[in-house]
């Protein structure tokens, strides 16, 4: 052989060996998840699950530890420089995904593009609070609040920053964002991952992005999958189909702690399961038992709302129905948020005195409510909605159990077509006031105020309180009054808290994963295993 063709043997030997090795190294990630993003574009929806998928191509201002506590994001420092404006200093040196820089100019955009591109659960809850922008320098920027604003840097950690000059054409309306987004035209973040594709309800593929200013990923390649058949994602996990699985079905998790090849971690959760009441005077799914107007609506009598209290054994809820994997709550908020009240206690189920109180209301034989909750949205949801009807229907309510995908239940609930709901919530900036201005304060577009409260309750005691610790700068003076708060919640019953979840991830033994509780799967808490 000529020494020519050894070479060339050789070099495509050499070639054909680092190709194989370049494979070898190459690190992917399967996620198997139960639900994905609404859309590319982070500003369309406040969906637990939809920010959980764009924070690996968005990053947020301010960030949220894996116990909800605020960290450094695109924004290393802030600080109220007078009750009503807050200063915040920004990253240098952080590069988009298509090179250009990140300046305040794009933290400006963002905040001021999310009115007219949010969607469902509107994501204008993070920005209600600014009146104004003012861009000191290209890294430091003052947000204007209407009013002392303690919570800001909460609110922030859903404040993701998109780049001005890529979503600039696509910002004009949901549609239009969509459209730019979706594509990929404008999904161009500073997050650790680069958007490759989207397939609306099957996946979304990220790739690691070189240029990230924070540490690096050990994942070339991660594939989102939603999986949202509890069994089917089990399976494809002991298949070895993808390579973890977030909230595993209670009913798996002994079994699969026996299996050899996976890991197991188990997390307390900030989600929790609450039902809410209808306060209007006239609700549609409420009725005598054979069908009649009631002459007025019984959920308006605290009576009634103690009745299905007592009706509800939390204990056995978190036993049977949630098969150990979930803890017994009656406040909103779970003990780890600011605000909760350590003076709240759960509630003891007493059928005997629930249906006493029924009678003193003037419905000695009940009523009939159709009771709606999700059956894909927090693990064990369809079971915990079937065992609470059980529950009111042994102390004479007549229960129509009407368990709905999200995609169905969330839009009619909003429609105000429900009566009597449970769903999930989850407290995610760590501050009370975030769930209580939400769910509970009266629902006044005028002051931004309750806008998830979708069934008439008012409490002006409520308000005062919520207005009074939204302004309240002092933190100990803050912290009595949204506890002052949960108490009013737990007493008036506007709603019942019930449980919330303890979720698992399943994995295998290769890899590791830091779990978080507010039940995100991230890319960046999984690592190959030591």
């Amino acid at each position: 052989m000529s020494l020519f063709k050894v070479l060339r043997t050789a070099s495509l030997a050499a070639a054909l060996l680092g190709s194989v090795s370049a494979s070898a190294l190459a690190a992917d990630l399967t996620i198997g998840v139960r639900a994905g993003p609404l859309s590319v574009d982070p500003h369309f929806t406040a969906a637990g699950t939809h920010a959980e998928a764009v924070k690996h191509i968005f990053d947020s201002l301010v960030k949220s530890g894996n116990n909800l506590e605020l960290e450094p994001g695109l924004a290393t420092s802030w600080t109220a420089i007078d009750p009503t404006t807050w200063e915040f200093k920004l990253r240098q040196g952080v590069k988009f995904h298509d090179g250009s820089d990140f300046t305040a100019e794009d933290v400006k955009f963002s905040i001021e593009r999310i009115p007219a591109v949010t969607g469902p659960n509107p994501t204008t809850i993070y920005v209600r609070r600014v009146r104004g922008i003012e861009i000191v320098d290209p890294y430091t920027i003052r947000i204007k609040t209407d009013g002392p604003a303690p919570t800001l840097p909460n609110d922030f950690i859903r404040l993701f920053v998109v780049s001005h000059i890529a979503a600039k054409d696509f910002s004009a309306s949901a549609d239009k964002a969509a459209e730019g987004f979706n594509s990929g035209k404008a999904a161009i973040g500073t997050g650790p991952y680069k958007f490759v594709s989207w397939t609306p309800k099957e996946q979304l593929v990220v790739e690691k992005f070189d240029g990230y200013w924070g540490p690096k990923e050990p994942w070339d390649k991660v594939i989102r999958k939603e999986i949202p058949n509890d069994a089917a994602r089990v399976a494809q996990l002991k298949a070895g189909q993808v390579d973890i699985i977030a909230r595993i079905p209670s009913s798996d998790v002994p079994t699969l702690e026996k299996d050899t090849k996976l890991s197991i971690v188990r997390q307390e959760s900030v989600y929790l399961f609450n039902i809410a009441f209808d306060f209007r005077d006239k609700p549609p799914q409420v009725s005598a038992k054979d069908g009649s107007p009631l002459p007025k609506n019984p959920f308006q009598d605290p009576k009634v709302r103690e009745a299905f209290d007592l009706a509800i054994d939390r204990e056995a809820l978190t036993e049977v129905a949630m098969e150990g994997m979930g803890a017994v709550q009656s406040q909103l908020v779970t003990p780890n948020i600011f605000g909760w009240n350590p003076n709240v206690k759960p509630t003891k189920a007493d059928p005997k005195k629930a249906k006493a109180l029924l009678a003193e209301a003037g419905y000695p034989n009940g009523f009939k409510v159709t009771f709606s909750f999700t059956n894909d949205r927090l693990p064990g949801d369809k079971d915990v909605g079937t065992t609470i009807a059980q529950m009111l229907t042994a102390v004479g309510i007549q229960v129509e159990a009407n368990a709905q995908p999200g995609a169905v239940f969330f839009p009619a609930n909003t429609r105000g077509d429900y009566s009597m709901t449970m769903s999930g919530w989850g407290t995610l900036t760590g501050e009370a006031n975030y769930t209580l201005s939400s769910l509970t304060h009266s629902n006044d577009p005028a002051k931004k105020l309750g806008a998830f409260n979708l069934r008439g309750y008012v409490n002006p005691t409520m308000d005062k309180l919520i207005e009074d610790a939204a302004v309240e700068m002092d933190t100990a003076k803050r912290e009595k009054l949204l506890m002052d708060a949960n108490a009013l919640v737990a007493t008036d019953r506007p709603y019942l808290a019930v449980a919330s979840t303890i979720s698992a991830w399943g994995m295998k033994k290769t890899i590791s994963i830091v779990p978080r509780s507010d039940e995100d799967t991230l890319a960046m808490n999984i690592r190959p295993a030591k």
